[in-house]
């Protein structure tokens, strides 16, 4: 087919590579006998099991079995497809790509004049900070070192209207325009378009400069234009194909077993100046599901960070709605929701790396916060909540691709409706269901520990009948119930430091602690307000558990106890109807 590259063009290219020299650049090799050894780039290793031949111009990994020619080598070692790797290594040989059709090489999409120039542009803007005091001190303030300034490429445009056609070689206004760095009047008037901002440039996977991204100075005030301020869309920049640190995090990490995906470069930047180098960022849109498939090429678990509020639940929502059509059962989607007012950059520089990955490691599956979110204020225990359910869920399994995570939510829709299932299967999905019961129970068990650890004196809110059923409910409710009980005998509110002294010889200290410091995404009150909303559930849950296990029984004796016991478990005056 046109376009495509010619079998013999790859054949020759390989002909010409030294695998040694190819893998030699990236590796460091040391020969031994006719073959050459290292450390394989692809797994974790002390000692070398990584072999390259120059005989054979192949690589074989005696570890984890990778294999294959210099091509293969460098599509896995620098996460390219293959039409850029060929092109990579042709470069390198100072060969063009022909393709067919006329073999003539293709045209390309875009004047190589846009690179030069733009790349030309990074390096003013570097040059600029270096000269630029109160910029520095800036980047300093924020937490930036100059070494990581240095890796992201961060500078400086001065301000000033012309900036760039003065200091920049071999540019015209054209270049200038189609390169995204100049604006042009509507009087015709071509003019610098950023202007006394921090740069960060973008790179594409191949590390070359397609676009900046810059921030005002806060001595800009609101006369500074936008906080931030992207190129526009060109021939080699398309906004919603990339994903700002994607470059730096795979030259920083040969291995990336996760993603983080942030909001903005200075939440990139501040992440990675504290040793979290796995992080990108959308260009101004959301999450979709390109940049899904490209975060997907490069790792199997995908972590968004979003705020807290009710807007960064709305964004965890579309991200989960566009990453659907690419997850399949080696790809993992994961929600962390940061603390009201705090973004990544505010929260590792207050609360330091490690309080923010242990917020990362408490991240929330994302099918599972699709599954809570549909049901929320519906009764799974009727045919109504049910059916709804099933009408809401529908369409969201229908955007995953068939496979084993389609069947796999199917099968949790039928465990929760029985939709599809014979009588015989009815009574498995039933216990299915109970079996998804209990977890859901223990996942609302462990929230409202962690929220009374947190918040002790939040009991107080709480009815007192629902104290005392919940204290009385023992290994049902496990620590909680152990909890409620001693609180409930104190005579003044315990604060947590007081709660843990008090438990610490408990068999369940360190439990307790765990939650102590877990991270809750809400303020002080509106934790007490779940706190209460959510006993007020349980007890509700475990009055429903009850009822059902006396209308089970009453079905199995037709007892007219039974049937007095189980009118009183729903408030009713006692009864035998129906005995």
């Amino acid at each position: 087919m046109p376009g495509r590259i010619p079998e013999s063009f790859i054949q020759s290219l390989l002909d010409r590579l030294d695998i040694v020299d190819v893998v030699g650049s990236r590796v460091t090799l040391k020969k031994t006998g006719k073959n050459y050894q290292g450390l394989c780039p692809f797994h974790e290793e002390k000692t070398p099991s990584f072999s390259v031949s120059p005989d054979r111009q192949f690589f074989h990994c005696f570890g984890c079995q990778e294999s294959g020619s210099a091509i293969t080598f460098v599509m896995k070692y620098e996460n390219l497809d293959f039409v850029e790797t060929v092109e990579t290594l042709a470069k390198e040989l100072g060969l063009e790509v022909p393709r067919e059709g006329g073999g003539r090489p293709r045209k390309p999409k875009a004047d190589p004049g846009l690179y030069e120039v733009l790349e030309q542009a990074e390096r003013y803007f570097r040059r600029c900070l270096r000269t630029a005091p109160t910029v520095i001190e800036y980047l300093q303030s924020r937490g930036l070192t100059g070494e990581v300034a240095r890796d992201f490429g961060i500078g400086y445009a001065p301000d000033g209207w012309q900036n760039l056609r003065e200091n920049l070689t071999g540019v015209n206004e054209k270049l200038l325009l189609d390169a995204g760095l100049a604006i042009k009047s509507e009087k015709g008037r071509v003019y610098d378009r950023f202007r006394d901002r921090v740069m960060f440039p973008i790179r594409d996977s191949r590390g070359r400069v397609i676009a900046f991204g810059g921030r005002t100075l806060p001595a800009a005030g609101e006369g500074g234009g936008p906080k931030y301020m992207n190129s526009p869309e060109t021939d080699v920049f398309q906004k919603g194909d990339q994903l700002y640190g994607l470059y730096e995090a795979r030259k920083a990490l040969r291995r990336i077993d996760q993603l983080l995906v942030v909001e903005g470069y200075m939440d990139v930047v501040a992440l990675a100046q504290h040793g979290i180098a796995n992080s990108v960022a959308t260009l101004g849109t959301a999450s979709g599901t390109t940049h899904f498939n490209k975060l997907f090429k490069h790792t199997d678990e995908v972590i968004c960070c979003f705020d807290g509020d009710q807007a960064g639940r709305q964004a965890a929502w579309r991200a989960l709605e566009n990453a659907l059509p690419t997850l399949n059962e080696h790809r993992q989607l994961k929600l962390a929701f940061l603390p009201d007012g705090e973004d990544p950059d505010s929260l590792v520089r207050k609360e330091g790396k490690n309080h923010f990955l242990e917020l990362i490691d408490n991240a929330y599956p994302g099918l599972e916060f699709l599954f809570t979110r549909l049901a929320q204020g519906l009764d799974l225990d009727t045919v109504d909540g049910q059916a709804r359910f099933a009408g809401l869920l529908n369409p969201y399994i229908e955007k995953v691709p068939e496979g084993v995570v389609r069947d796999l939510m199917r099968r949790r829709l039928s465990d929760v409706t029985g939709i599809g299932a014979g009588p015989r299967t009815v009574v498995r999905r039933r216990a299915s269901r109970e079996g998804s019961a209990q977890g859901k129970l223990n996942s609302m068990l462990q929230r409202l520990v962690t929220l009374l650890v947190k918040q002790p004196g939040a009991l107080a809110g709480v009815d007192e009948e629902v104290q005392r059923d919940i204290a009385a409910s023992g290994e049902q409710v496990g620590v909680l119930s152990e909890l409620v009980e001693f609180l409930r005998g104190q005579n003044r509110v315990l604060d947590t430091e007081e709660l843990l002294v008090h438990w610490s010889d408990h068999e369940k200290y360190d439990a307790i602690l765990a939650c102590a410091r877990r991270n809750i995404d809400i303020e002080a009150d509106a934790q007490v307000v779940e706190f209460c909303e959510g006993m007020n559930r349980l007890h509700q849950t475990l009055r429903a558990g009850a009822r059902r296990q006396v209308l089970a029984d009453l079905r199995e004796s037709n007892d007219a106890e039974a049937f007095r016991e189980y009118w009183a478990l729903r408030g009713k005056p006692d009864s035998t109807e129906g005995s």
